[in-house]
């Protein structure tokens, strides 16, 4: 008898605390929203004044490497009080907070999942504003590591599955099925999508480590490895065009790292040797040290007369998803 009074009094205490947990478990609905689309949620006074200036600036800032201006984020301003129900469901928010200390908090799934939430606060406009510029790098990168994360989520909805990528390089890369192999030479990939107006594309290779040092002449250097590249595999529509980069403005290059390996990442523009072609890329020189090697890889687009950033950004999510083997 004793043994059955145990037992019930530990199968009450499980089904209670079974209870509280739940209680404590938020019921979160479904994030939703176009790629890069912020919502904004300032009053309309500080939007219109020194404030919105301030987020435009910086949030809605040209992306650079593009032939034409684009912004970083398609900015959609609410005031708070319009801030309720389905409008919480925006996957990136930046909130404004006039009257508090000043501060930036970043916050994961408040309203829905997943989201990221950026909170800016301080007692002044200047205080604000202050606060946008000084963290814009922090701010502009928890906001754009959400919307990679959503646009590697759709890519795996229907991933390209039949290439020798892995065999042949030691990665994996999740590309939507919508792409092609368009070349396939040694451990050379060129990988291509047809889009209404022209191409995305990726190249896929290696270089023999140490080929890419840093020094005053990168930027020479990364030029002469994509020319090179370009005039042996990417050819153009006329006998003895190809790809080369664009000489009238310097690529602009920064230090990331890929699958937590350090990387260069370049951004320029690409044009067509002796033809009328142009567009966008963005190229990363992977340091794959263990492997005696630099892994290349490149996303380019061929979109004449349409705006060329979500394209990018495609190539740069693909990009982002390899992983060492």
């Amino acid at each position: 008898m004793r043994n059955i009074l145990i037992a019930i009094a530990s199968i009450f205490i499980i089904v209670s605390c079974g209870k509280d947990k739940s209680k404590n478990q938020r019921i979160l609905s479904e994030s939703s929203g176009k790629i890069n689309d912020l919502a904004v949620v300032v009053d309309n006074d500080l939007w219109e004044g020194a404030v919105g200036e301030g987020i435009r600036d910086v949030l809605a800032a040209p992306v650079y490497g593009l032939p034409q201006d684009e912004p970083l984020f398609h900015l959609s301003q609410m005031p708070p009080s319009v801030f309720t129900g389905f409008a919480k469901r925006g996957r990136i928010v930046l909130k404004i907070e006039k009257g508090d200390e000043a501060d930036v908090k970043i916050a994961k799934d408040v309203f829905a999942r997943p989201q990221k939430v950026v909170v800016v606060s301080g007692t002044t406009d200047y205080e604000i504003v202050d606060q946008l510029k000084e963290n814009a790098n922090r701010i502009v990168s928890a906001l754009k590591s959400e919307e990679i994360k959503e646009r590697q989520r759709r890519t795996k909805i229907s991933l390209h599955k039949n290439n020798s990528i892995k065999e042949n390089l030691g990665i994996s890369i999740e590309f939507p099925s919508a792409y092609r192999i368009a070349k396939e030479d040694d451990d050379f990939y060129w990988i291509r999508k047809d889009i209404t107006t022209g191409t995305t594309n990726l190249m896929v290779y290696e270089m023999p480590y140490g080929s890419i040092t840093e020094n005053d002449s990168l930027v020479n250097q990364i030029i002469r490895m994509r020319d090179s590249i370009g005039q042996v595999h990417i050819p153009g529509p006329l006998d003895g065009s190809f790809m080369i980069t664009e000489n009238k403005y310097a690529p602009f290059i920064s230090k990331t790292t890929i699958d937590d390996k350090p990387a260069f990442e370049t951004r320029g523009l690409w044009d067509v040797k002796n033809a009328f072609m142009s567009g966008p890329f963005v190229n990363y020189i992977i340091d794959d040290q263990p492997n005696n090697r630099l892994l290349v890889v490149e996303g380019f687009a061929f979109a004449p007369s349409v705006e060329k950033r979500d394209y990018m950004f495609e190539l740069e999510s693909i990009i982002k998803s390899i992983k060492f083997e």
